[in-house]
């Protein structure tokens, strides 16, 4: 993806986020600059992966397969390993229509997925083999705010906004929004982008970036290089 693009992903998502009623955090707006600046005291956004995160999963086409996200919060492995502390992440993301999140699933994250506005959100699901493959023969079962619903494999669910769904780990998933881009809340417990992704297919989580203009601000994949 080229550095252009997602600043240009960031101003848009940033209006359409508003648009809704959700403000982002003070950070959200920081330039590289200040993020330096303050790298003292922002240990707990850097190695918490907190911020922008923007992925054509190595596709090279963001609006056919992609996905914005925004990490809020996210806990320590080392609390989620002991069994107390803070265990829990939030995301907001947003799906354009048509726009395909591919099929995966995670090893240790369960999440909500939710609704929060726009269009129909549109989960394609599939159980889990004993092997962790895709079961395409078993039914699926999950609650959708509170009430539990069971699905045939490849089955899709359609959340309308105010909707949720709880995915537990290893079920696979791949979802897109319908009629009009959504906005997605995702709370799940600790985030691992790093290694809790299991994709169907060889895919990049994250996106190699040309720099073709200066960032406005920093995507999670840049700390590494920028911050240290």
């Amino acid at each position: 993806m080229r550095r252009s693009e997602v600043n240009e992903i960031m101003a848009r998502a940033d209006t359409f986020i508003r648009s809704h009623g959700y403000i982002l955090p003070p950070f959200a707006y920081w330039t590289p600059a200040e993020m330096q600046a303050r790298r003292g005291d922002i240990g707990g956004i850097v190695e918490g992966r907190l911020g922008w995160d923007i992925t054509d999963y190595g596709k090279g086409h963001f609006a056919q397969t992609g996905l914005f996200l925004f990490t809020v919060r996210n806990g320590r492995p080392a609390d989620l390993a002991a069994g107390r502390g803070m265990l829990y992440a939030e995301k907001i993301m947003i799906s354009r229509v048509e726009q395909l999140s591919p099929l995966h699933r995670h090893v240790i994250k369960a999440e909500d997925i939710i609704n929060r506005g726009g269009g129909r959100l549109t989960i394609k699901l599939f159980a889990s083999a004993a092997d962790g493959s895709i079961d395409r023969e078993a039914r699926v079962s999950v609650p959708c705010d509170g009430v539990m619903r069971s699905f045939g494999p490849g089955d899709v669910l359609a959340l309308m906004p105010g909707e949720s769904v709880t995915l537990m780990p290893g079920v696979w998933h791949a979802f897109w929004a319908e009629k009009s881009e959504v906005l997605i809340g995702e709370v799940s417990t600790v985030n691992d982008d790093l290694t809790d992704n299991i994709f169907a297919e060889p895919l990049d989580r994250f996106s190699t970036i040309t720099e073709d203009c200066e960032p406005d601000h920093l995507l999670v994949s840049d700390y590494p290089a920028w911050l240290g």
